[in-house]
């Protein structure tokens, strides 16, 4: 593995240039303060520096001969190193570099790193619900008992996600990623001791640790996109990263009944497949929480954007939790988008969950073609992430994508309910795998264009309300849907989530769609973003400003 301090900044590039009208401040400079100016038109600024001679001032800022009134306190807000406007000049910045902007080597190993745990934890959640039966033989326990075994996956993050997304804001991305790398280590090996058939209990707390660390994974792919990947590449990197879990789903649905087949007259033959399962993935749980505590970094030495390099160290005194998550609701755009995404994900859980009992309804004996059934469904589903995941990096056109893949996602649910019974497995392999690139291919999706619609608040807290809404739903949706299935059968359960995405594509219309990352990115800046100080990569390089805004009746 390539040293870290030789990959640091061994892509370096300066940023726009100062054509491009960024506003650069020397590191020994104090603050300036900028002051609204009718030169050219009501948006005009100039520069006036604290410090500075009068005379020294007027000429910077070719201001008029009238005096200026000095701002009231209320109308300063606290700005970072933006650009401006197309078409206005910045006084000084012929001279003057950009941000600094870089692409680290090691953010390939941090995404692989993270992916990789991302997926044992994912393996852990479906392993019981695929072979459902077997386990419900070996405890002695009802097909609700284990259904609640990826249920606490769900309820574990609802509460749990306010506390880890304000612990991902202020204790920072690496010890996110060592509290759930190492919570997953810690419950695969308790579960290695349930191994006997009075023991549920001691499975079943093995699982609620898997599932505390899954809070503290959920939401890191948009983060981890953000801060180590370039403006070209991210969302492809958010898509990779939710790929990981995606493939653990996979995983899960293919080795377990392999694993662990259906040997209910043969107990200790049973109870020896089931250790092996479960020591192997404590063995390889346990390596990757080695790796991530050796080579999982915070964040790059350089910002690899200039949606970074603007958000940069921002200081804790600064930051409030409770106000951005309260910005986060008051944005109408994104609470659409929350609980369009949870009807989705949700539906996609529920499906997870019950599909081992939908497919053994219809087809008696099939427990391993119902693991591979669901291989099928995530495998399609992580093509359609990276196929969606390329398209948003080259197009930018979220909202259109996003709302494409949902209706698809509905008719691939429409056709897979029908299909169900009809006698042939093959056809259910087919529709299975139509279902999952679409369904599963939303999730990337989501977590990218809240990003887009939320900045600057924090990816980590938008990324957990989304997934917290998806363990919501998916807990209503999976009990709703297991009580149609042993009721009136599977294509009733089925429906009731056709009639959900149907609710869910009506609502994804509404959303507006306001690319505020990707304007910042591209030099254009919005009224909007109030952004908070921040410091440069190097903390040397550039320092806040200070700018006021100053009403025209009052100049």
């Amino acid at each position: 593995m390539a040293r870290a301090d030789a990959e640091e900044g061994a892509a370096v590039a300066p940023g726009p240039s100062p054509a491009k009208g960024y506003l650069p401040v020397p590191g020994e400079a104090p603050a300036g303060r900028v002051s609204a100016e009718p030169q050219n038109g009501p948006k005009a600024c100039c520069l006036v520096g604290n410090g500075v001679p009068r005379d020294g001032r007027a000429a910077a800022s070719g201001a008029v001969g009238r005096p200026q009134t000095p701002p009231a306190p209320e109308e300063e807000t606290q700005a970072r190193l933006l650009p401006t406007g197309p078409g206005e000049e910045t006084p000084g910045a012929e001279d003057r570099p950009g941000p600094r902007t870089a692409l680290s080597t090691r953010r390939f190993v941090v995404l692989l790193i993270f992916s990789l745990y991302s997926l044992v934890n994912a393996f852990q959640w479906i392993q019981y619900s695929i072979i459902s039966n077997v386990f419900e033989g070996f405890y002695g326990v009802s097909s609700l008992h284990i259904d609640w075994l990826s249920m606490v996956y769900m309820l574990a993050y609802v509460p749990l996600i306010f506390p880890a997304t304000w612990l991902l804001d202020t204790g920072g991305l690496r010890l996110t990623a060592l509290l759930g790398s190492g919570l997953n280590c810690l419950g695969a090996w308790v579960k290695c001791g349930s191994v006997q058939q009075h023991l549920f209990w001691v499975t079943m707390l093995g699982q609620c640790l898997c599932s505390v660390a899954q809070v503290f994974i959920l939401g890191l792919p948009s983060r981890i996109a953000s801060v180590w990947f370039g403006p070209k590449e991210v969302s492809t990197a958010c898509a990779t990263a939710v790929l990981g879990n995606q493939l653990g789903t996979a995983v899960g649905f293919l080795l377990p009944p392999v694993l662990v087949p259906n040997t209910q007259n043969n107990t200790d033959l049973l109870a020896c497949n089931i250790s092996t399962m479960f020591y192997g993935t404590s063995a390889v749980a346990s390596l990757l929480f080695i790796l991530t505590v050796i080579a999982f970094k915070e964040k790059p030495q350089y910002p690899p954007s200039q949606a970074q390099a603007v958000l940069k160290d921002s200081p804790p005194e600064e930051y409030s939790y409770k106000k951005s998550i309260r910005n986060l609701f008051k944005n109408i755009p994104f609470v659409l988008l929350l609980i369009t995404y949870g009807i989705m994900t949700g539906a996609f859980y529920s499906v997870s969950t019950l599909l081992n009992q939908m497919i053994l309804t219809y087809y008696e004996g099939e427990e391993v073609n119902a693991g591979r059934i669901g291989l099928t469904l995530v495998v399609a589903g992580m093509v359609g992430s990276i196929l969606c995941g390329l398209w948003l990096d080259y197009t930018k056109t979220y909202k259109q994508t996003t709302l494409i893949v949902y209706i698809l996602s509905f008719f691939g649910m429409v056709i897979f309910t029908f299909t169900l019974d009809l006698g042939y497995i093959i056809i259910v392999f087919v529709t299975g795998g139509v279902l999952g690139f679409f369904m599963t291919g939303y999730l990337p999706l989501g977590f990218e264009f809240a990003v887009e619609i939320t900045y600057p608040e924090s990816e980590g807290t938008s990324s957990g309300l989304l997934n917290a809404a998806a363990q919501i739903f998916g807990i209503l949706f999976t009990l709703a849907q297991g009580k149609l299935i042993s009721d009136y059968g599977p294509k009733a359960g089925n429906i009731f989530l056709c009639v959900w995405m149907f609710v869910g594509i009506i609502l994804t219309a509404l959303i507006k769609s306001d690319l505020r990352r990707h304007n910042i990115n591209i030099g254009i800046t919005s009224s909007d973003i109030k952004a908070l100080p921040v410091d440069s990569p190097t903390d040397q390089e550039s320092k806040t400003i200070m700018m006021s805004k100053q009403s025209e009746s009052a100049i």
